[in-house]
């Protein structure tokens, strides 16, 4: 699958709009050649750079199959009105939370897509490890879009 943002280009620099320094607000991202028969999408964004380990900083899973895209400015809620779900970041926070590096080489922020082929029953606001384990033997496909910021 290819994931794209409007914000910034696949190894670009992500809008200071969209970290911790800035609005702190999700960008868009757009997807498209998800294979036929999926029944739902999860997107996680993760910090590998993050000096205690990777950082989690954004969860949202149970989005549509036919979904080709999330606005920028999803909000920090458990449920959305589409009925998609948003887990606990590493902030400890529910939805996304901008880069906020330390001062240093900039990091890599992940946002890796992931195509299942059924919709899972999952209640809102779990943490990635329960997601991922849930998960496991339904993903058919997966994309990435990886962003640069640093300080």
């Amino acid at each position: 699958m290819d994931v794209t943002s409007p914000a910034f280009q696949d190894g670009g620099r992500i809008p200071v709009k969209y970290t911790a320094d800035g609005d702190d607000m999700s960008p868009a991202i757009n997807w498209s050649h998800a294979p036929e028969g999926t029944g739902q999408f999860v997107l996680i964004c993760d910090d590998p750079d993050a000096p205690s380990g990777t950082f989690t900083h954004w969860v949202i899973y149970g989005i549509y199959g036919n979904k080709t895209g999330l606005p920028e400015g999803v909000p920090q809620i458990e449920e959305l009105d589409d009925r998609s779900m948003q887990g606990v970041n590493s902030f400890g926070k529910i939805g996304y939370g901008g880069p906020a590096p330390p001062k240093g080489k900039p990091h890599r922020y992940i946002f890796k897509l992931y195509a299942l082929d059924a919709r899972m029953d999952l209640p809102a606001g779990i943490a990635k490890d329960k997601l991922l384990k849930a998960m496991e033997g339904h993903v058919i496909a997966e994309g990435t879009l990886t962003g640069l910021y640093g300080r």
